[in-house]
Order: C-alpha cells, then sequence, then structure tokens
C-alpha cells in the first residue's frame, strides 16, 4: 500500500520509549518547574531530566547517524515528540531548538563546520549540551522581526549587525525571544546560531546570514523573560556589544540568504509545533473524558451519557486525529523533499495549532468551572495551548504570510501538495503583504 498508517516494529518502540521516559521521568519534575516563578530556576529544574534525555538519543535525534546523531526521520520525530508533548511541550521545545540551531550547519555548513559544532553536540560526555537559535529582535517602530522580510532598509527587520574586520565578523545589537540561547546558567549556550545583517547597506531579505555564536565570546549578555506558557523552556534577550566571532563560524551557504534559513527552519518546525498542539489537546481531551465517566454533576449519572457532552468530546476526539494525520503527511512530505516544506509547514502549524487550541477549551467546559482549580491540570494546558499559534513564527506575523506568498505565485500548482509535488518557495513569495510606508504617515526615528 502506498498509503499506509500502521507503524513499524521499530516506531512503536520509538513511541513506546519515548512515552516511558516523558511519563517516568519528564513528567515529576513538570509541575514544581512550572511554578518556579524564577525563568532561569525553571529551566535548571529540568536539566537532569534533559541529561537523561541526550544519553537515550532524544536531545539531537534529528541530527543524520554520520555525526552522532539519532538520524530519525521527520516521521519518526513526529510520533516521538508528541509523547514528550503530552506531558509538557516547553520541555520538547528545548529539544527541537536543538534542530533549530543545528540542521542549518548540516544542509549549508562546511564539512570542517559539520564536523565542529555536530560532533560536539552529539558528543558531550556530560550530557548537557544546548544549542540556541536566534532570529527574534525586540518589538518596536520599527524594529521586530514578524515583517524581517519588508524590503525597506535597515533599521526595518533584522537590525542585529555583523561587520567583517580582519578574520572576525564583530555583532552589535539585540535580539529578543531567542531559545535556549542563555544556557543552563544564564551565561550561554554552548554554540548559538545567530541570523545577522552581513550587509547593513541592504534591508528586508538581503544582506541576511547566519553565523554560529560560541559559549564563551566577549561581548554577549543575556536576560532571561519570564512567561505565562511553556515555562520549562529557556527564551531570553541578547544584548551584542562588539562581540567579535571568527569569521570561519560564517555558516558558508547562508551568505546573503539567511531570510531562507529563517523560512525552512520554520517549515521544518512546523509540524513539530502542531504535534505539540495534539499532545496538549490529547491530554485535555482524556482528562475530560475520564471526569466525564464518574462526574455527575448532581444527576443520576455521569455526564459521559449526555448527548452534548458526548458530542462535543466526539468532535474534539476527531480534530485530534484529524490534525495528527496532518502532521504525519507534513512530515513525510519534508523526508521526501530534502527538508523543504515551506508552503504545508506553515499550513500544518497554523491550523492544528489553532484547532487544537479550541479543543482544549472544548475540554474545558465539559469539566466546567472545576477546570479552573489548579489542583486539576487543566490551566496550565490552556497556558500552553495559548502558546502554540503565536511562537514559532507566529501565524499571523509569518505563518499564514508564507502560504499567501506561495498562493501569490502564478506559478504555483494547486494540486502539488495533493500529489506530493515539490513546492519551491523564493525571496519573491517572502516579500508578499509587507508594503512600505504611505509618504504621509513616515516611520519615527
Amino acid at each position: 500500500m502506498a498509503i499506509d498508517f500502521t507503524l513499524t516494529p521499530d516506531q512503536r518502540e520509538l513511541q513506546a520509549s519515548t512515552r516511558a521516559f516523558a511519563r517516568d521521568i519528564l513528567a515529576p519534575v513538570v509541575r514544581a518547574a512550572d511554578a518556579e516563578t524564577d525563568p532561569l530556576r525553571a529551566f535548571q529544574l529540568t536539566k537532569d531530566a534533559y541529561v537523561q534525555a541526550y544519553r537515550a538519543g532524544i536531545a539531537f535525534c534529528m541530527l543524520p547517524t554520520q555525526y552522532g546523531g539519532g538520524g530519525l526521520s521527520n516521521v519518526d520525530l513526529i510520533l516521538a515528540a508528541e509523547e514528550v508533548c503530552a506531558v509538557d511541550p516547553g520541555f520538547a521545545c528545548t529539544v527541537l531548538v536543538n534542530g533549530l540551531g543545528l540542521l542549518p550547519v548540516w544542509y549549508w555548513g562546511s564539512d570542517e563546520q559539520k564536523e565542529r559544532f555536530l560532533r560536539a553536540a552529539t558528543s558531550d560526555p556530560t550530557g548537557e549540551y544546548l544549542v540556541g537559535y536566534a532570529v527574534s529582535e525586540p518589538a518596536g517602530s520599527p524594529g521586530g522581526t514578524a515583517n524581517f522580510d519588508a524590503p525597506d532598509a535597515s533599521p526595518v527587520g533584522i537590525g542585529v549587525t555583523a561587520t567583517l574586520d580582519g578574520d572576525h565578523y564583530v555583532l552589535n545589537g539585540r535580539k529578543y525571544w531567542p531559545c535556549n540561547v542563555a544556557g543552563w546558567d544564564g551565561q550561554g549556550a554552548n554554540a548559538s546560531i545567530v541570523v545577522v545583517r552581513t550587509d547593513p547597506s541592504k534591508g528586508g531579505t538581503e544582506g541576511l546570514s547566519a553565523i554560529m555564536v560560541e559559549r564563551g565570546t566577549p561581548g554577549v549578555s543575556f536576560k532571561l523573560i519570564s512567561k505565562m506558557g511553556h515555562r520549562l523552556t529557556p527564551n531570553a534577550e541578547i544584548v551584542f556589544t562588539d562581540a567579535r566571532v571568527p569569521a570561519n563560524n560564517l555558516v558558508e551557504g547562508t551568505r546573503g540568504n539567511g531570510d531562507l534559513l529563517i523560512n525552512r527552519n520554520f517549515a521544518w518546525s512546523g509540524p513539530v509545533a502542531g504535534i505539540a498542539a495534539v499532545g496538549v489537546a490529547r491530554t485535555a481531551y482524556e482528562s475530560a473524558l475520564d471526569w466525564a465517566r464518574t462526574y455527575t454533576a448532581g444527576g443520576p449519572s455521569p455526564i459521559i451519557n449526555y448527548q452534548n457532552v458526548g458530542y462535543v468530546l466526539g468532535d474534539v476526539a476527531a480534530r485530534i486525529e484529524m490534525c495528527r494525520c496532518f502532521c504525519w503527511k507534513t512530515a513525510h512530505f519534508l523526508d521526501r523533499h530534502d527538508y523543504h516544506g515551506e508552503l504545508i509547514g506553515a499550513m500544518c502549524k497554523i491550523q492544528c495549532t489553532e484547532l487544537m487550541f479550541d479543543a482544549v477549551y472544548k475540554c474545558m467546559q465539559v469539566v466546567g468551572v472545576n477546570s479552573l482549580d489548579k489542583q486539576h491540570e487543566f490551566e496550565k494546558l490552556l497556558r500552553e495551548a495559548a502558546v502554540l499559534p503565536l511562537y514559532d513564527a507566529g501565524n499571523f506575523g509569518m505563518q499564514r504570510r508564507r502560504v499567501h506568498g506561495v498562493l501569490a505565485s502564478p506559478d504555483y500548482d494547486p494540486r502539488a501538495l495533493m500529489d506530493d509535488e515539490f513546492v519551491p518557495f523564493t525571496k519573491f513569495m517572502e516579500t508578499i503583504d509587507t508594503v512600505p510606508a504611505y509618504p504621509e504617515t513616515p516611520l519615527p526615528v
């Protein structure tokens, strides 16, 4: 059969072992870590679980076996990710970001860079190796990176600059929201990939590149962000002040094409964010179903026996199955097309995260006011579900624009995804919906 949703024995083993890790190792630390008010301390409470994930091959499962990684296909990654996300999507995000930070080195790095950065990540005897991914910048007018591809000149879009000085690039500017970059101690991840403007004379999609910034680089400082959700993954502000980074840390294939790196990365992470939403909704659904099977609301029978509850939970169950299948299809497309899926990745991320947010809330309506009691888990599930449409290239900020850009192309084939055909993504497609200011309303200086 060309289409078969039966898992192989190896996939069932992967699913089972990851589920056991999430249940037995991760779950016991989640409540305390989520309740910790200090964001760095909250992250540190997951360190033992992360080390065990590293030693189990989870932390760098997405890297090729050639460099010591797990060599998982994208479909396999999605199967494993759902089990972790059902317990805590924030912890899963930490692992996801390891991939966002290093897959571009695999795609576009030199052989020396692949050996240096990928091998270091997979051969750490402490099991603590962490990789950051730094694109987003502080919101402002101008500034922020939702419209990083607007054609206007600097300072619109990405503003962190990298100026070549001899055999080093000198970095200046700020990033806001990057994940993992501060490391376990707030002093830096082992390595972080940073999208910078290597040609400050150009704006929008021009002049962007990616460079690896290693822990201990002078002139780099971090401040953790306290968030309402995803509290078990660390987001931070980074300030670069004349930070000198070796020129050979520039990922050569990204020179002038850092914008395409961003879009390819968020295509890869689209089904991961989608399956995170599935995992969160799955937990909410199973909890609501357990509640409905025993709670009578003062009536003669458990509420599962009444139409409204049965119908609502039936709809939720169907949406979970639908979104899971969409994530599997998207991951399969990425496997088939060299990790390119800019259109389907965005579609998957949008639809799954928004449908699953509604599913979580529907489960809360079934449970009623008791879902607000913190002794139950719905309060955290709702916070986590609220994060998913907003992060990882927000659904309104970047994801829908990516879809629009492809659809507006005169070369777009509306049956391409149905026929499993490659869908190209170009710089032209990036800049749709980004318009310069009207002359009578200039940007503030």
